[in-house]
């Protein structure tokens, strides 16, 4: 059985109610997430390049494996949510931690 992939490119979703959505893989590249109530969702594996989640309320989201590159989280709440090892918000933006290397 295939699993449709849910295009939401570019998709206007500012204030939207996704309270416990399944985004999983969810192509949300560039979408306008201003605002927009995703606590509990599980966007596990979606793709939020450059989306704009500015004041986003993504507590307790599942954020394992999303592409959050460029995606602007400035004031976004990522209380208790769940976004994997290795990164960090820097200014509002998810970046991949720094790796420093002991010799």
């Amino acid at each position: 059985m295939k699993t449709q992939t849910k295009n939401l490119r570019n998709a206007d979703l500012n204030g939207a109610n996704l309270t416990r959505a399944n985004l999983t893989r969810a192509k949300l590249i560039g979408a306008d997430l201003r605002e927009a109530y995703l606590t509990g969702a599980n966007l596990s594996g979606a793709n939020l390049f450059t989306a704009n989640l500015n004041g986003a309320d993504l507590g307790g989201a599942n954020l394992n494996h999303a592409d959050m590159i460029g995606a602007d989280l400035t004031g976004a709440d990522l209380t208790g949510a769940f976004i994997g090892d290795g990164w960090e918000i820097v200014n509002g933006y998810l970046t991949r931690k720094a790796v420093t290397a002991w010799n």
